[in-house]
């Protein structure tokens, strides 16, 4: 066991890989759900957290399906606002001065009259809560890699048209799904407005993966990335041209990509330089808030100093203002002072 340190729900933080679904408090899912007659998996009742895979597609699609029920359970601007402001709650109350929120509005676009509502919904909330809590919120538009390609344009332009509320461009999903370089043309069109590119890549499949989205999407980020480390070339790649690492131990272990916890790469990577942002990636699924993600390193031998300074990659390697980001870099000294 890892010696009792600092309060971890006390050290400031920055939450760059959080879903929008994916961040329900179970409650609230139980709630919504009752509330539009929809029906739950009991995995998601008596027999949570589930039991997950992604190793093969049969486990992703069990994963997908479980999210798909959730998903269904948020029809309207209201529930989607009670999404927004729960998900700014809980990562408050954990620490963190600035959460980055990944959302596909494609998935609420149907309910709330089209895309551009289902998003300006999601960025006015945010806004509220920017104003209203002590953490800022901004807001990452993520295409999915099951859909086809011209439908992550249509995302990227839109994502372009609300640059500021929305800081960066995602794509999410089976990484094992679609052709990573038919999605350039999309991460063209938001960084040619000033959104920074950060895909998924580096979980499900290994540094060959990496590579790939290197070349062809130009990222600032990678959300996960954690299997570049299976490469020294690879990792090498990553390191040079600075590209952050989303790293989201629960979900590697629940879905499967670590056998357990020691096992997660997390000390080579730390110990390679890589600026390392922890997160918790799905809650919901993966039964794990961000807190836990730091309790995760802590067994794994990070003392309260290395802590503070995986903090401090998260706060870097955010698109927070500069203000934001100086006056959390004070206070995780604070912290550890």
């Amino acid at each position: 066991m890892p010696e009792p340190g600092r309060d971890l729900a006390l050290l400031p933080k920055a939450h760059l890989h959080l879903h929008f679904t994916g961040s329900l408090r179970l409650s609230t899912l139980h709630e919504l759900a009752a509330h539009h007659g929809q029906r739950l998996p009991e995995a998601l009742t008596a027999g949570w957290p589930p039991q997950l895979s992604g190793a093969d597609e049969r486990g992703w699609f069990r994963f997908q399906r479980l999210y798909d029920a959730a998903r269904a359970c948020v029809q309207g601007e209201a529930d989607l606002r009670r999404l927004v402001r729960e998900a700014a709650e809980d990562d408050a109350a954990e620490g963190s001065r600035w959460l980055e929120l990944q959302v596909d509005p494609t998935s609420y676009a149907a309910r709330v009259g089209g895309l551009t509502p289902a998003l300006e919904i999601v960025l006015d909330e945010a806004a509220a809560c920017s104003r209203e809590l002590p953490l800022g919120v901004g807001v990452i538009v993520a295409a999915s890699r099951i859909r086809h390609p011209l439908d992550a344009r249509t995302l990227a332009r839109l994502a372009a048209r609300h640059t500021g509320a929305v800081v960066g461009f995602g794509l999410s999903n089976d990484e094992r799904r679609g052709v990573t370089e038919e999605f350039a043309p999309a991460f063209r069109i938001a960084r040619d407005a000033g959104l920074p590119g950060v895909p998924h890549a580096g979980e499900l499949l290994g540094p060959r993966a990496v590579s790939q989205t290197l070349d062809a999407l130009a990222p600032t980020r990678l959300g996960h990335g954690v299997r570049a480390v299976e490469s020294d070339i690879v990792l090498q790649r990553v390191l040079d041209a600075g590209v952050a690492l989303e790293v989201c131990p629960g979900s590697n272990i629940a879905l499967g990509v670590y056998p357990d916890l020691e096992h997660v790469p997390l000390r080579r990577l730390y110990d390679a330089g890589a600026t390392v942002a922890l997160g918790a990636d799905d809650p919901l699924l993966f039964g794990q808030r961000l807190v836990a993600q730091y309790e995760n390193a802590r067994t794994l031998g990070f003392a309260d100093e290395e802590l503070a300074e995986l903090a401090r990659r998260s706060v870097r390697a955010s698109f927070a203002p500069d203000e934001v980001k100086a006056q959390t870099l004070r206070d995780i000294d604070a912290w550890l002072a």
